[in-house]
């Protein structure tokens, strides 16, 4: 088994005034060979938005887009006639599919706004494009993970078009949590939303990435401090 780790300090860096964006891998302006997406994933940007600034209106396609709320607020519009603001807390999916058109701006006059926005290629191009938010309740993954996204929408989870799975997760100071190999998902990505814990003999800090190949073994997770984080299992 092959495991690699993005620290955060590492990332590629982008700042425009009204955005501070961090990259976990090549987007934009930014590029590093050595960090060219992993397997699906493509992109892993931890930005920050000033407020009463955003993305205008542009366009996408082919590209299964997630967006999470860590604080503040996002309005999102689109050109399928969706409109909202996400809260702390909220996810937004977006499958692009054969084309959309969407904006997404921070409302707020005086907070600025930080989110993950994650990117997979879909399994297949085209398709009609796709739009979906999803709430997080703590509870659901204290000390668990929840399965948040997946091809076939199990476990009450949202549908995407990728053969992934997503899951979100939180661990409480010196609980564990045991990562078992699966034949369908020999690779895996693990990033830190807050916190810090230790995985196979690593220490993943806020904003870490881990990434791992041809899992063979079980992978034991385990917080130093209160910890939540994203998982991906990847074909």
């Amino acid at each position: 088994m092959k495991i690699k780790i993005r620290k955060a300090a590492e990332r590629g860096v982008a700042e425009h005034g009204w955005l501070h964006a961090r990259f976990s891998f090549s987007f934009a302006g930014y590029y590093d060979p050595a960090h060219c997406g992993f397997h699906a994933l493509q992109v892993m940007n931890n930005d920050r938005i000033e407020p009463q600034s955003g993305f205008p209106m542009h366009p996408h396609q082919n590209a299964e887009i997630f967006t999470y709320i860590l604080s503040g607020q996002l309005e999102h519009k689109d050109s399928m006639g969706n409109g909202s603001i996400i809260q702390k807390g909220e996810l937004q999916y977006m499958s692009a599919g054969s084309g959309i058109y969407h904006s997404e701006t921070n409302p707020s006059t005086k907070e600025s706004t930080e989110l993950y926005q994650i990117w997979m290629k879909p399994s297949e191009e085209g398709g009609e494009p796709r739009y979906a938010e999803k709430k997080c309740n703590e509870q659901n993954f204290r000390n668990r993970l929840q399965l948040l996204f997946s091809e076939e929408g199990k476990e009450e989870s949202t549908p995407i078009r990728q053969k992934a799975e997503f899951y979100i997760g939180h661990l409480s100071p010196g609980e564990k949590l045991s990562i078992e190999p699966q034949s369908c998902f020999p690779h895996g990505w693990v990033q830190i939303i807050q916190g810090g814990l230790n995985l196979d003999g690593q220490f993943l800090s806020k904003a870490d990435g881990l990434a791992f190949e041809n899992q063979n073994r079980c992978l034991l997770l385990s917080a130093r401090e209160e910890t939540q984080f994203f998982f991906f299992r990847l074909s």
